[in-house]
């Protein structure tokens, strides 16, 4: 059957050194490698491609001896972006066709939800890339500054990235601290804040969330033009981007449009740190690598 979205290819960069969880890639989930199973999530999406951007040849190796596609690239490239415009340059794609970049750390990624940002690309053409994101309910998920939150205007476009909470609430409820970064800010919350339930869920009053219509988490998963993607790495570092350290305010101060896909499931999580993996081998192993 003929897939119902835009023909695209996914993109896995994949870097052997990683400060907090060494030799991530090759971290083993459910008897084989993780970048092997991000892989393996991608191509259920339909894809027409799927390919592992490597910095090492083991990642290469461990890739081709499960029959996944790799390609070995430089290993003193910056940020995985500029590890995805040389593998763009290296399989010779031409500047229209549409790109997905799933980080090598994200196992439990919805194969629908690639499809569905790169759906979300081809029908803005004014955009120069796509991502995705989710609402959030959750307070204490509003206030930290390791979610990133985003705004959208009313054609689905981003107007910004942010580490911290918006958008801004000016019209509090009384008694909420005006410094929404202080300690008691979450229980302040949820003395004031009940939830408004999702459609089709039961009411949840006590339980602490933000103000309605929900603020949006942004979910790092990207769609690019080949064309964009090989250009990226030559655009000049912006000083929103170096503040908020969130690559993607480079593309808007540039001019640059980011179309978003907003869809009401959160991804599953992803790995940075030895208990991020401990819990995602949990959850494949209880659900088969089915999330």
């Amino acid at each position: 059957m003929r897939p119902l979205h835009p023909p695209f290819h996914v993109l896995i960069p994949a870097r052997l050194g990683s400060t907090r969880l060494p030799r991530k890639p090759l971290a083993d989930i459910g008897g084989a490698p993780m970048v092997v199973r991000v892989a393996q999530r991608a191509l259920a999406s339909q894809a027409l491609s799927v390919t592992v951007a490597a910095d090492d040849l083991c990642i290469v190796q461990a890739c081709q001896q499960h029959g996944i596609e790799a390609i070995l690239t430089r290993p003193d490239h910056a940020s995985g972006s500029d590890r995805l415009a040389e593998a763009c340059t290296l399989l010779g794609w031409p500047d229209e066709a549409l790109v997905i970049n799933l980080q090598g750390d994200e196992p439990l990624m919805a194969p629908a939800l690639l499809a569905a940002v790169a759906q979300q690309l081809q029908q803005h053409p004014d955009c120069a890339m796509s991502t995705a994101a989710h609402p959030l309910h959750s307070a204490a998920e509003f206030l930290n500054p390791n979610v990133v939150k985003v705004v959208l205007d009313a054609q689905g476009r981003a107007l910004y990235f942010s580490r911290a909470p918006i958008p801004h609430w000016r019209d509090r409820p009384a008694g909420l601290t005006a410094d929404l970064s202080a300690e008691p800010a979450a229980d302040l919350l949820a003395d004031h804040l009940v939830a408004t339930p999702l459609p089709g869920q039961p009411s949840a009053a006590g339980t602490p969330v933000v103000p309605q219509p929900a603020p949006l988490r942004h979910i790092g998963l990207y769609g690019y033009r080949a064309g964009f993607l090989r250009r990226f790495p030559q655009l000049q570092a912006a000083p929103l981007e170096q503040c908020e350290a969130l690559e993607q305010l480079r593309v808007l101060w540039h001019g640059e449009r980011i179309a978003v896909h907003v869809t009401e499931q959160a991804p599953g999580p992803g790995v940075d740190t030895e208990a991020d993996l401990q819990r995602v081998r949990a959850l494949w192993d209880a659900t088969a690598g089915r999330l």
